[in-house]
């Protein structure tokens, strides 16, 4: 059904509302005493009622007036249109996450999914078994973007503080750390800075870039690594590590794990950078959707 805006010109929901309270007290007293207005408002709602429905509505018998047929009909199709109307308007849906059945699209980049599912998704399916996450690879150069344009619901990601309907929940902050396998590379921790430079590297880039911020500060300390091999791909240094003589440097809750399942040495940074935040991003239309609040505070349980 379309909707023709000219035929609702003449209507005032605050009219229809008063109808039906006038229908149930049957007495312009008593209705003017439930909205909490003076008689002679209501008695002009009232008149301007009959105008717009070309009908008397209530006809005066003894103490109360009686209403029209033309009322009982009003009444009959209107009363569950303003009930199901407040409850749109008033009463936010109730999430329960052992019956809901619904998708989520989540961004991240691969070390986030590679750090946070693994210890996520067994919890999730216990506490809602028909909730279904799809991960899609982002990356925190395009976060806001995509968020903006309804491609994900919710962003796990690296991402500072963006435009003002961006909303941000840190959950953890994380240093980086310096691996590399023992049997490729004879070094001991912690790594100075003359070590450090002085081995091949390998990359993480996004955006194909052939530096970063660790090699600003190297710079400014006299020092330039060399950089062997860049990747997109978190995922492809293992088996590299595993294989060539060289060093990657990674945030400590990737770093741990793989230190843990392949054999990896490890060491702190020698260099001074601030531990990244890593964070729940969502657009603010989602802070009244239920599932997506839902999960955000479920996360954030599951790492505190």
């Amino acid at each position: 059904m379309t909707i023709k805006e000219n035929d609702f010109r003449k209507i005032d929901l605050n009219l229809l509302i008063a109808f039906a309270v006038l229908f149930r007290e049957q007495s312009v007293s008593a209705a003017a005493d439930k909205l909490h207005l003076g008689q002679p408002a209501v008695s002009g709602v009232l008149s301007r009622l009959r105008t717009l429905f070309d009908d008397p509505l209530f006809i005066r018998s003894g103490h109360k007036m009686q209403p029209t047929a033309r009322a009982i009909e009003l009444h009959t199709e209107l009363l569950p249109l303003l009930e199901q109307l407040q409850s749109a308007l008033f009463q936010q849906t109730a999430f329960d996450p052992q019956t809901a059945s619904v998708t989520l699209t989540l961004g991240m980049a691969d070390w986030v999914e590679m750090w946070l599912m693994p210890k996520l998704i067994p919890a999730l399916q216990q506490a809602a078994p028909g909730m279904r996450l799809n991960v899609v690879a982002s990356d925190p150069f395009s976060d806001a973007g995509r968020l903006e344009g309804g491609e994900m619901d919710m962003a796990i990601s690296v991402a500072e503080a963006g435009p003002r309907w961006l909303e941000r929940d840190v959950l953890t902050t994380m240093p980086f750390i310096t691996l590399w396998h023992p049997q490729q590379l004879a070094l001991s921790a912690p790594l100075d800075i003359d070590t450090f430079a002085a081995q091949p590297h390998l990359m993480v880039s996004y955006r194909e870039a052939t530096s970063s911020h660790f090699d600003t500060l190297l710079a400014k300390t006299g020092h330039q690594r060399r950089i062997h091999y860049t990747t997109p791909h978190f995922a492809a240094l293992p088996g590299l590590l595993e294989t060539m003589p060289a060093l990657a440097t990674v945030p400590a809750g990737l770093a741990q794990e793989w230190q843990r399942t392949r054999g990896f040495a490890s060491s702190p940074l020698p260099l001074d950078v601030q531990p990244i935040e890593v964070a729940m991003l969502w657009h603010q239309r989602h802070s009244s959707d239920p599932a997506v609040m839902w999960l955000k505070e479920f996360i954030a349980k599951r790492l505190n």
